[in-house]
């Protein structure tokens, strides 16, 4: 087989599976079923236009025998008044409307004939066609029947070209829906790890890393200054109920716990001064 015989076999075959992919059975059975009737109504047709002409025939023998009968008349007449010359004529007349009624009928049987074949065929084609349309509504229910139930069953199975479809939307969907997510994910990644700021910002990385040396060192002071701060005050809350013991013991010395309330007061304004600086 060549190639130009392989490519139109291919072609052929693709063709004949599409039509059968798109014929509608109950179409096709409509379709002869109609055909089927005009062959009846054309054999119908026929049977009456041989009757027509059956009778057209039939007419015409009716008259060349009514001559006949007149030509025998004639000829008795014309012997009574011894014009036997008269008498041949009108027998010769006679015989030839007689040949003529004998050929009529001779083609008036071969029509009746015929019609009565046409007749038979007509009852036979029109038996045929009855069987067949009742057939046709039987076969027509089964296919709807059967197309039902094909059609349940691909709902229910996920099968068919409408659900296939339907499949495919949703394979499609998951996939924009995990796309989406990825690069939602990615986003935030790199929105995290500073790559965006990188990209906008106008610094290089010697910069950035300075910043992030000075944004420690400053952490780190702020952390010592903090512990400082905690220290002092945790010193300052034991003193305080020594100096005040020390006050009620000597009450009665009025110009000593002067002095000792001004030492510390000046302690403490130290203590301010420093934190001050510190900050």
């Amino acid at each position: 087989m060549g190639i130009l015989s392989r490519t139109s076999y291919v072609i052929r075959s693709k063709i004949n599976a599409l039509l059968n992919r798109t014929e509608d059975p109950t179409e096709t059975l409509d379709y002869s079923y109609e055909q089927m009737r005009d062959e009846l109504q054309q054999v119908k047709q026929g049977i009456a236009d041989l009757t027509t002409q059956k009778k057209r025939l039939e007419i015409q023998k009716r008259r060349l025998e009514e001559n006949v009968e007149k030509h025998n008349e004639q000829a008795r007449e014309a012997v009574s008044q011894d014009r036997d010359d008269l008498a041949r004529r009108a027998l010769e007349k006679k015989q030839s409307k007689m040949s003529q009624i004998e050929e009529l009928e001779g083609q008036i049987g071969n029509l009746q004939s015929t019609q009565d074949d046409l007749v038979e065929k007509k009852n036979e084609l029109q038996g045929r066609i009855e069987e067949f349309r009742t057939r046709k509504e039987t076969m027509k229910a089964r296919y709807e029947a059967a197309e039902a139930s094909s059609r349940v069953s691909e709902a229910m199975t996920g099968v068919g070209d409408e659900m296939e479809d339907v499949g495919r939307a949703i394979e499609r969907a998951e996939e924009q829906t995990d796309e989406m997510e990825a690069r939602s994910a990615a986003m935030d990644e790199l929105e995290t790890s500073g790559a965006f700021d990188d990209v906008l910002s106008d610094k290089d990385e010697i910069d950035r890393e300075l910043e992030a040396s000075r944004s420690s060192s400053e952490v780190d002071t702020e952390l010592e200054t903090l512990k400082a701060e905690m220290g002092e005050g945790e010193a300052q809350a034991d003193a305080e109920p020594a100096v005040e013991s020390d006050a009620e013991s000597d009450a009665e010395a009025p110009v000593e716990t002067d002095v000792d309330d001004a030492e510390v007061e000046a302690e403490l304004e130290e203590l301010r001064e420093e934190e001050s600086k510190s900050e």
